[in-house]
This record gives C-alpha cells, structure tokens and sequence, in this order.
C-alpha cells in the first residue's frame, strides 16, 4: 500500500494530464486472494476502488474523480497461466503488459493480434475493461471479439471464475461481456482466456495515394472484395498529417510515393504457402479503375516501419504544432467521407482557421478526428472552444448513426455525454446491471454511469 502523496503521483497522473486529483492511497496486491480481500473490506466500509492498469486510458477511467478513492494497480498480477497455440489460445493475468503478451505468443508460435500505440505500458486488464480495439479490428476484432473468458474479482470479493477456452457455449448469458468494456465499474478483470492466430508468413504493406476519402472507401470495398480476411489493416491519413511530421522530423524522408491530398495505409497478410503479390495486383487494378493515382509497395521491413511510422505518430506530431482537440468516433464505413466532410465544415464554422486532421481505422469506420490549432493562436484561446467543436462533431456523429467513443471509453471525460446522448432504456439496464453486481457503488464510482 503506497499512502505517500509524492510516491502516488505516477498513479495518478494520466497521458492527457486533465484530471488532478489525489488518491487516499495506492494499492498493488500481489495475488487475486489479496485482492479479493480488498474488495471485502472496502465493500464494508463503503470505500471507493478505482481498478487501474497500465495506466494509459484517455478519458480518465483509471484515476480519481473525487478524491476520497484508493486505486488498486493490478501490474502485479502478471503471470502466464497457459498457452495453447495449436488450439488457439492462452490465459494470463491482468497485469501483463500487452507487449509482453504478444512475445508469449510469438515464443509458441502463434499471434495475439491486438496492437496499439500505447503496447508497451498497456496491460491486459485495461485493455479488456476499455474493450481497446487498434489497427488489426478489420480482419480480427476488437477486445470483445478476441476474449473467450475471463476471471474476474467483484464488489463483494467474490470470484466469477470464467476461464474457458470454449467457442460454443450456450448456458445461459455471456458474462464475460459484462465486464469486457465495463471500464472497472463492475469487478476487477484479473485474468483473460484470449485467443491466438497462426503467424503470418509474410505482410505485403503498401501506402496509397487517393484523391479523396471517396476514393479511399471505393478502394476499400475493392481491396476487401479481392483479399476477404487477409486485409488486415486499412488506414486512412490525410497529407497534413505527413507533413507535421516531415517539418519536425518525426520520419527520416518521405514514405509517400508522391503529393496527394489523402492516403491509404494497406496490409494483407500472406500465410504459410499463399501467393506473393495479392496485394500488388489489387492496386494495379485499382490504379487502372481511376481509385488510385500513385502508390509505394513497401520492398523491405524498414519501408514497412516507416510506413507504419507515419500512421502511428499522426496524433503524436500534433503536440508540436500548439494545443489539438480530439475525438475518437465511429460511423457505419459507408459514412466515413460524410462524417469528413461534414465534421470539418461544422468545426470550421466554429473555429475559422482550424487545421483538421482525421486519420485512422477506416476500415471499420473508427476516425480520430483531430484538430490543430490555427496558426500563430494562443493555446489557451483555442481549447477554451473545445465544447462548441465537440457540439458540432458530436451533431454530425449522431446523424449518422455513430458512437462518440469509438475505442478510447467513456471514463469520466464522456460521462455526461453519454447521458444526453444513450438510448434511455440502455442507459436504465446499464444501471440495473450495475446495482446488482455493485449494490454500495465501490467500484470506479462516477465513471461511465
């Protein structure tokens, strides 16, 4: 237990730094028994728990609210309870950094295909409660969609034991969805049956010029159309992007084939025994249809990295350009250029002058649509308009039949937003669920509810 206020601070203090506010204390059980025991004693006593991981969350899930909290880090509960690559999976613990993860099973050869920026911090139970998604959703699925069981400590001490490796189970409700994306308000997560793919035999990775994000969602219907499951990454960037980070020497050249206004990040896997040059031959015929205006295949695996550096480092590079205001949506794909065209008009009549930079998992329809400050405006002026240029997103997301949290949660940065904006019968299950499985409200209290 850390009770030190100095000591605390790295527990307490989030990626984005927007919330600051102190702990009562700090603990880091060792094993799910010492956790279990927490949990009794708190439940007891009414004393709030705060689960935190890796401690990479954006929206404020993982740190105090109120004040009067204890956050339970569960970092050490990182044990690799099995694995199973011929039949396709393995269990750990919840404090595994999902780095860690993905070494584990490539040492058995096999794949976890779950990939994010933030891997190497990020740990298992986080990344479970926050259902985290990154650049393979397309071919494999987010979170949700990669867990076949979970362990799981609640309010009261109880332990859920939902470990299994079973991909047909129909006895009665899928519990582990209660807390795959419950962002802790529900029980700890402390450990994860999840599943494993084989390992490629090779990525054939391309970056694409096209002349719109038209173009680039009719190329997505083509490349999906020519490559079906193989195609496990389509990521969309615009040249503004590309060029923050030439100007402040992020890439080391250009990984682009030329100028364009937009561009495509394409990936297909080649598994052991399939044909080279799928890819390729998709993007000729593109280039021939009018989809596609130029293109760089990438010829070895530092082409690949860089490409993959400039997709990756597009939110990253806004920092240096002054203050950014963020948003983590989601639309049906087909809307994806509707959601561009018309959230940029929206926040450009908010903020003249603004500097947009959408990007992202285009594929599923998951855009980061960011936004830079205009040049030579003060920070503080700028994010003093966040709220009206949420508005105006937040209108177009709606209208479109999209979510405002795409991948990131709702934590306490989007609480308030998802009571305007959830279906109200949704939003009374959700309580009904909560009460029942935390009846004195121990668990994150404020986040998400």
């Amino acid at each position: 237990m850390i009770a030190d206020p100095t000591a605390m601070t790295t527990y307490l203090t989030e990626p984005r730094k927007r919330f600051r506010v102190p702990a009562v204390a700090v603990a880091l059980p060792a094993d799910v028994a010492a956790l279990q025991a927490l949990c009794r004693w708190a439940n007891a006593n009414r004393v709030p728990l705060i689960p935190q991981s890796g401690n990479t969350g954006l929206v404020g899930g993982q740190v105090p609210l109120s004040g009067n909290e204890v956050v339970v880090n569960i970092s050490r509960l990182n044990r690799v309870r099995e694995v199973n690559a011929a039949a396709g999976h393995m269990t750990v613990e919840a404090g595994l950094i999902l780095d860690e993860a993905h070494k584990v099973a490539e040492a058995a050869g096999a794949m976890f295909p779950l990939w994010l920026a933030s891997q190497g911090s990020a740990r298992i139970g986080g990344v479970l409660s926050s259902n985290a998604g990154g650049v393979q959703v397309l071919a494999f699925g987010n979170a949700r969609e990669l867990t076949l069981g979970v362990e799981a400590v609640l309010a009261d001490g109880r332990l859920y034991n939902g470990l299994n490796a079973l991909k047909k189970d129909n006895t009665g409700y899928d519990l582990k969805d209660l807390f795959v994306g419950a962002e802790g308000t529900l029980g700890f997560i402390t450990a994860a049956t999840v599943k494993l793919f084989p390992i490629p035999e090779a990525q054939e990775t391309a970056l694409v010029n096209v002349a719109s994000p038209e173009m680039a969602l009719e190329l997505f219907y083509m490349l999906r159309e020519r490559t079906g499951s193989r195609l496990t990454a389509f990521e969309l960037m615009n040249r503004f992007g590309v060029d923050l980070q030439l100007r402040h020497g992020l890439l080391a050249r250009d990984p682009t084939a030329s100028v364009s206004p937009w561009y495509v990040l394409a990936e297909v896997n080649r598994m052991k025994g399939g044909v080279p040059g799928a890819l390729q031959a998709a993007l000729e015929e593109a280039l021939g249809a009018g989809l596609v205006t130029d293109a760089v295949v990438a010829e070895s695996e530092a082409d690949r990295t860089l490409m993959w550096a400039a997709r990756e480092q597009m939110s990253e590079v806004q920092s240096k350009e002054g203050a950014s205001i963020k948003h983590d949506v989601s639309v049906p794909i087909g809307a994806v250029p509707q959601l561009i065209a018309e959230g940029t008009a929206a926040v450009e009549r908010v903020i003249p002058g603004v500097r947009p930079c959408p990007f992202g998992h285009m594929g599923d329809g998951n855009i980061h649509f960011n936004f830079s400050q205009p040049v030579g405006e003060d920070p503080k002026a700028f994010m003093a308009r966040e709220k009206d240029a949420n508005a105006a997103i937040y209108e177009v997301v709606q209208r479109l039949g999209g979510s405002v949290s795409a991948e990131h949660g709702i934590g306490q940065l989007k609480r308030d937003l998802l009571k305007e904006l959830k279906d109200p019968v949704a939003l009374d299950m959700m309580r009904a669920i909560k009460a029942a499985l935390d009846p004195n409200g121990i668990m994150n209290p404020g986040k998400v509810l």
